[in-house]
């Protein structure tokens, strides 16, 4: 079982996603049904949909929870062999301006592929792999903090999804 950070081990500003996370089991986190199962029940017309002018569409939101998930992984990777190399933020809102669009069965296939890898990777931690702290975006990130990080991030992006589907009806 892979238990839930201490607050020292991220930024203030990630606790909010931690929190959205019920339980104290990041693999039973992870492995639960999420924003892949909700976005194939849906029209596919809603990939360009915006809930407002200015704000990214249904598929650039799905692709930055996919983005988000990747670069989290690899701080985790990174942080849990010991690369002690602070590790930079990036620009979200460039990422979503520079994806196409896709449909978004090929976005839930790629998020379920992504999540499949995110798991093997943090199976495959040691405690000692999971509790070691590096330093991301100027402040401290744990790998364990990072998968909570990574299910908390999804939980935030699946609850938004609301405000795509009431602007449609």
């Amino acid at each position: 079982m892979i238990g839930r950070p201490e607050p020292s081990e991220s930024q203030p500003y990630f606790q909010s996603y931690i929190d959205q996370v019920a339980g104290d089991d990041l693999e039973a986190a992870l492995e639960r049904p999420g924003l892949s199962d909700l976005i194939r029940g849906l029209a596919t017309g809603l990939t360009d949909h915006r809930y407002e002018p200015g704000k990214w569409t249904l598929g650039q939101s799905i692709q930055h929870v996919i983005d988000t998930e990747r670069i989290f992984a690899v701080r985790a990777l990174r942080i849990a062999r010991g690369d002690e190399t602070p590790l930079p933020g990036y620009d979200q809102d460039a990422f979503a301006e520079s994806t196409s669009s896709r449909a978004l069965s090929e976005l839930a296939d790629e998020l379920d592929r992504v999540r499949a890898s995110t798991l093997d990777l943090f199976r495959s931690f040691s405690a000692d792999d999971l509790r070691r702290v590096g330093t991301s975006s100027d402040g401290p990130l744990s790998t364990r903090a990072a998968g909570w990080i990574i299910a908390g991030h999804e939980r935030h992006h699946i609850a938004g999804t609301d405000r795509y589907l009431e602007r449609v009806a």
